[in-house]
């Protein structure tokens, strides 16, 4: 009998839990109240209202003061065609170059030596000539706008290293490009591509790994607060790191900057004290996703391959100019072909030319990539209102909210209003979403 009633009563529960569980299952999700924030947020937020009060926010004197900054850049890219074509073209009327390559070969037979030797000099010439402009492009104009924290001592010691890391870069580059020249003399355009995309991607592992540490202490950040959230997005997107480094850089300037880079097992993900000292965690957050991003989606040999297809056209048009101006001026150069040494500041005047004309092109395929590592670290942080703080203080050297020409031909990152944009519309895109039909009041 009680084994009977307690089947029975076993029965009854199961049918009710069954009944029950299907009315819940047909009813539908209980609709956001109208009244409730969440559905005010959704139905009012919009995102081109919300980026014109981020940039209202910034004062007009702030706006003036990065404005000019950053327009006067625009002029700088035009000196620095001037100054390397004046001096490309001074060595090659004064016929210096051809003195120096005269004087390599009486010291060695060697063609490679030769080539070492009018590299060396060539580019310590350069750097003298164009050291008034460095001056001022890098030191003095940092120090009036604000951004520069050192001294020039200090300042000049490291010119110099990077003169001297550049002396020993350039010398390898320029003695397998002339190996080329020599051995290739009607298709060193091809190949040349191909030693210029070797060597950028050499570059590109070999820079933040080995060289940028002779510029900088780097030590791990000990701030759980700050690490933990860095490490956590890493192990999110398969980052093959354990600890976060900062960098010194504010004995050099106010900028904010960070980096996540290496191959092979030298993957590192750092960021500069600057941004510990400015930012908040959000906003750090928002900043070291969008370096993530660089990483994981591989910018960095899509740009190679990029670059690469960029130089092939610059050495066809090098190919063709080269041979063009020989004809026309070279007897009074003394240059014999593009496997002399004498002949590198034509190489130098074409390559300054055509970079110069690309800045356009260059710019929009690198800003191409930020805007995609923008996005990617907008989905990784989750971060709007940080991202949109950070452009507003990358803003301070960089002009907020540029015409789309101007963007398009002077901007190798998306403008601050572009950025800001981006995060109000993946907020507008992520706010609770209401079940509009349940929630609005009957009309008859």
């Amino acid at each position: 009998m009680h084994e009977s009633m307690t089947f029975r009563s076993a029965l009854i529960a199961f049918t009710t839990c069954l009944l029950l569980l299907k009315a819940l299952q047909a009813q539908p999700p209980a609709p956001t109240p109208v009244n409730s924030p969440a559905f005010i947020e959704a139905k009012s937020f919009d995102p081109a209202v919300a980026t014109k009060a981020w940039l209202d926010s910034v004062p007009a004197d702030k706006r003036a003061k990065s404005d000019a900054y950053f327009e006067g850049g625009y002029w700088l890219i035009l000196w620095n065609f001037l100054v390397g074509a004046a001096i490309a073209i001074f060595l090659l009327n004064s016929r210096f170059s051809a003195q120096l390559r005269d004087f390599a070969e009486r010291v060695t037979g060697s063609k490679t030596l030769q080539v070492v030797i009018c590299g060396i000099v060539y580019i310590l010439v350069v750097a003298v000539l164009s050291f008034p402009l460095t001056l001022y492009q890098f030191f003095i104009r940092e120090h009036q706008y604000g951004f520069a924290t050192q001294a020039f001592g200090p300042w000049f010691l490291e010119q110099l290293v990077g003169l001297s890391v550049g002396l020993i870069a350039g010398i390898v580059a320029l003695s397998i490009f002339y190996a080329v020249f020599r051995h290739a003399p009607r298709t060193w355009w091809i190949w040349g591509t191909l030693v210029a995309v070797i060597l950028s991607f050499i570059g590109n592992f070999i820079t933040p790994v080995f060289v940028e540490p002779l510029f900088n202490t780097y030590k791990p950040l000990t701030d759980a607060t700050i690490r933990d959230p860095i490490l956590s997005m890493a192990r999110a997107n398969q980052i093959p790191v354990t600890q976060v480094f900062q960098v010194d850089a504010s004995r050099q300037t106010t900028r904010v900057s960070a980096n996540v880079a290496g191959l092979l097992g030298t993957t590192r993900i750092a960021l500069n004290d600057n941004l510990l000292k400015q930012c908040s965690v959000p906003e750090i957050r928002a900043v070291m996703a969008h370096e993530m991003g660089h990483y994981v989606l591989h910018h960095g040999a899509k740009l190679t391959i990029y670059f690469g297809v960029v130089a092939l056209f610059g050495f066809a048009l090098a190919k063709f100019f080269f041979d063009w101006a020989l004809r026309i001026w070279g007897e009074r150069w003394d240059v014999r072909g593009v496997g002399d040494p004498a002949g590198l500041p034509v190489l130098m005047l074409i390559f300054v030319t055509f970079a110069f004309l690309m800045t356009p092109v260059l710019n929009s395929i690198v800003r191409q990539c930020e805007r995609e590592a923008d996005q990617f670290g907008m989905n990784c942080s989750r971060e709007p209102d940080g991202e949109a703080k950070v452009a507003l203080k990358l803003g301070a050297y960089r002009k907020l909210d540029p015409s789309p020409v101007e963007e398009f031909i002077f901007f190798d990152h998306p403008s601050g209003r572009a950025r800001i944009q981006m995060a109000m519309d993946w907020k507008a895109a992520h706010l609770p979403c209401p079940n509009l039909d349940a929630t609005e009041p009957a009309t008859e």
